[in-house]
């Protein structure tokens, strides 16, 4: 499969394969963690890209920061996958009907304490979207071949209550890719490569 431009059709055959792949981790991982589910939107334009938001600055966890749409999962959620479309819906307005759902990665474990389900969907234009102005500042997408390309994956050190943490960044314009969001990107990276 070509990294650079992935078909939706090489897309689907690769989740249909479903290959085992390390996921990255976290340092510092809490015993107790809370179950989440993000959407991983892969936006099937010309060139494919993926779509992202960026959360509001007032926000109580993660302001400001490079994201995902999704949440923690409610108890009246039947599945990660549900929790993913619901938040997905709710925050960015992108309905259930436009996802054609592929798969997911495996579980993302945070050190903020969530465990993440990262589900992976097709999108296909035309879309509307109806931002929750509350939760996210703004919606945007990146190339997904940018996204593939180990070049662009950095490492980096910070001391977080005297530990030092390892984390993934992808800069990509204004926007900073970190975290848990850039480590569920090399996540997906790994799966297309395995």
């Amino acid at each position: 499969m070509s990294l650079s431009c992935p078909t939706a059709d090489q897309l689907r055959r690769r989740f249909a394969e479903s290959p085992a792949i390390e996921t990255p981790v976290e340092e510092g991982v809490p015993e107790e963690l809370r179950p989440a589910a993000v959407l991983v939107p892969l936006v099937m334009r010309d060139t494919p890209t993926v779509l992202l938001t960026r959360r509001t600055d007032h926000l109580h966890h993660h302001p400001g920061q490079v994201s995902f749409p999704g949440g923690r999962m409610e108890e009246h959620d039947a599945s990660p996958i549900e929790t993913a479309l619901r938040e997905t819906e709710e925050e960015i307005g992108l309905q259930r009907q436009h996802v054609e759902l592929l798969g997911h990665l495996p579980v993302y474990r945070t050190g903020t304490g969530f465990e993440v389900t990262p589900v992976v969907g097709l999108v296909a234009p035309p879309f509307d979207l109806k931002v929750d102005d509350f939760e996210v500042a703004e919606v945007f997408e990146v190339p997904l071949a940018f996204l593939l390309d180990s070049a662009n994956h950095q490492r980096h050190r910070v001391v977080v209550r005297g530990a030092l943490r390892e984390y993934y960044a992808m800069p990509y314009g204004n926007y900073y890719i970190w975290g848990a969001t850039a480590g569920m990107l090399v996540s997906l990276q790994r799966f297309l490569c395995a």
